[in-house]
């Protein structure tokens, strides 16, 4: 049995949280975390929970590479988890939302804006839980190409 790895999407107001499967092989969305002062307990709950040996955290970097705005957060929230116990690893998260954006869109025209704006919402959480699955999966095929002997 393989380890156990949980993705994380960081957002700053919703985390997306995703684990892998028996073998290590499939990473899949799991939920929703609200950002916010509970977030590391959440995530850590979930963490033992599953089980989970490491941690991948998607980097926010920009298009040139260097790490945008929301890495110093990023960063405060690994080292938080790192605080609990936990190994972290960072996976470079190149516009995984946008990608996850694609893969999930399933707009279908409603003329009831309520509904509408609740679907929306619904969206932007699976979003969130997707990009994580989709961090979770780019480490999930790395380690497998690197033979499982990478850090």
């Amino acid at each position: 049995m393989g380890m156990s790895y949980l993705g994380i999407d960081y957002g700053t107001k919703r985390i997306g949280v995703a684990v892998s499967s028996e073998d290590d092989s499939l990473a899949f969305p799991l939920k929703i975390v609200k950002a916010g002062k509970e977030a590391i307990k959440e995530v850590s709950i979930i963490a033992r929970e599953r089980d989970a040996q490491k941690i991948i955290i998607g980097e926010s970097r920009d298009f040139t590479g260097k790490p945008n705005a929301l890495m110093k957060d990023i960063e405060v929230f690994a080292e938080a988890l790192r605080a609990e116990g936990f190994e972290i690893g960072m996976e470079l998260e190149f516009l995984t939302s946008a990608a996850a954006g694609r893969i999930t869109s399933t707009s279908a025209p409603t003329t009831r804006p309520r509904y509408d704006a609740e679907m929306k919402e619904a969206s932007a959480k699976n979003l969130d839980a997707s990009a994580a699955a989709l961090i979770l999966q780019s480490f999930l095929d790395r380690m497998k190409n690197d033979g499982k002997n990478f850090n």
